[in-house]
């Protein structure tokens, strides 16, 4: 799933080769700004042309393929043989992983850019309709909906039976997991587009407001606020926790590690477009897409670039790394397998 696990740390035990080769292309004629989920040897991803593509992971052909009728910008999660995703339209699929045969949808009130979250037999979903939604994965039974001020783009994470969703409406709602119950509301005070990537009682989380926040989410408490003096752009990326940093991209150009006790800046490095991709984090190396077309490959402790590609195209969707290899797609419709060559 999007950001690797329930808890969106951006982190995954997969590891990749130091040096990386472009092993397969798959091309369309619409933007990938959905983010891949890889399940052993099968890709699930979305695409702007309608589509989930479900590809072979080492040969990159298509095994299956199904239509929605709005664009894909969810990023696809998997489990028990279940592929999830909403559409343009507002409408939650649900698919058979093998086949790609419709299994069940749910319709909101907007679009739903948030990838679905899974865990512990449920899966749970914003909508720009403003509402977070928690589902039975098996049918699509509605166990609960939660109404926010203001839209939700970014995905909902869990933790500790708790579910965290930054809302558009300047909120960090804490939701119980099993009835929806709000049981805390933690001012932002900014919109937030941006996932709450979570760690113990620790949730960072990116604000159109120029900031990156670290909240104590089991009682209210704003920990640290991080914001430029000088560069004053929105973070839409979503946090990656490393051990003792926390690394995140901005518009501002710049991806940053931050101390994840005080926010204090670790290092930094200045691409030439913005940051909306999200990093992974996989053998001590952040991976992020950059809109200055270019794939980048981050030492963690000390920011030396390791590796980077020129796709040529803006990325904004985000790496997903498994089995040894990393699938990520770009703004002019191709979707990159790296590997070992």
């Amino acid at each position: 799933m999007f950001r690797s696990d329930a808890q969106l740390t951006g982190v995954t035990g997969a590891s990749l080769p130091d040096k990386l080769a472009v092993l397969w292309r798959f091309e369309t004629t619409e933007p990938f700004e959905s983010t891949a989920a890889v399940v052993e040897d099968r890709v699930y991803v979305g695409c702007d042309d309608n589509y989930v593509y479900c590809l072979s992971l080492s040969r990159g052909t298509v095994e299956w393929k199904f239509e929605a009728k709005a664009p894909i910008r969810s990023s696809p999660a998997v489990v028990e043989r279940r592929v999830f995703f909403g559409d343009g339209d507002g409408i939650l699929h649900a698919l058979d992983a093998a086949t790609g045969a419709p299994l069940w949808t749910l319709k909101t009130e907007g679009e739903i850019i948030a990838s679905p979250t899974p865990h512990e037999g449920r899966v749970v979903v914003g909508s720009y309709d403003g509402r977070v939604y928690c589902l039975d994965p098996k049918d699509g039974k509605l166990h609960w909906k939660v109404a926010t001020e203001g839209r939700v783009h970014g995905t909902a994470s869990v933790i500790a039976g708790h579910v965290l969703v930054a809302g558009c409406d300047e909120f960090l709602h804490v939701l119980r997991l099993a009835d929806g119950t709000e049981t805390r509301r933690v001012p932002l005070g900014s919109v937030s587009g941006s996932a709450a990537a979570a760690r113990g009682p620790r949730a960072f989380v990116g604000t159109y407001g120029n900031q990156v926040r670290c909240i104590d989410w089991t009682d209210g408490r704003t920990l640290w606020t991080f914001e430029d003096p000088d560069r004053q752009f929105p973070f839409m990326a979503s946090a990656a926790i490393a051990e003792k940093a926390v690394l995140i991209g901005g518009r501002d150009k710049r991806f940053r590690a931050l101390d994840a006790e005080t926010g204090r800046v670790l290092w930094s490095f200045t691409a030439k477009g913005r940051i909306d991709s999200s990093a992974v984090l996989s053998g001590g190396r952040a991976f992020v897409g950059a809109s200055d077309g270019k794939l980048y490959a981050f030492e963690v402790v000390t920011g030396e670039v390791r590796w980077q590609f020129d796709a040529g195209s803006p990325i904004t969707a985000s790496p997903a790394i498994a089995e040894g290899r990393l699938v990520i797609g770009t703004q002019d419709g191709v979707l990159y397998c790296f590997g070992a060559k």
